[in-house]
């Protein structure tokens, strides 16, 4: 994975996988919150998701905690590492959307 904390920039995988783990969530919830969040548009596929979410494990922006004794499905939550950069991917998503409405001379809101 290309992300970088300093980047700020992340792919719609990783942005979805930090925006489900808010709550703790194994593998095959957050494939299932993805794909209700994005209405079926975005897919990940177990590939994608493992080994984004080895990724995040190691940057730290996620954190395995336990599902119980006798669970086999690993869980992870958000942490307050991957808060912020998810905080800073939403920043810059609205100031991509801002500068495009202004230099555009369009508003894609309904606030018009």
């Amino acid at each position: 994975m290309a992300e970088s904390f300093d980047r700020g920039a992340l792919t719609e995988a990783v942005f979805y996988i930090l925006l489900s783990l808010h709550q703790p969530m194994h593998g095959y919830a957050i494939m299932q919150n993805i794909d209700k969040l994005t209405a079926g548009r975005v897919v990940l596929g177990p590939g994608t998701l493992y080994g984004a979410i080895n990724a995040l494990v190691q940057k730290k922006w996620i954190i395995a905690v336990s599902a119980g004794r006798d669970s086999r499905k690993k869980e992870y939550i958000i942490s307050e590492t991957g808060k912020t950069v998810l905080r800073r991917e939403l920043e810059r998503l609205r100031e991509l959307l801002s500068n495009g409405e202004n230099v555009g001379g369009e508003s894609t809101h309904e606030d018009q």
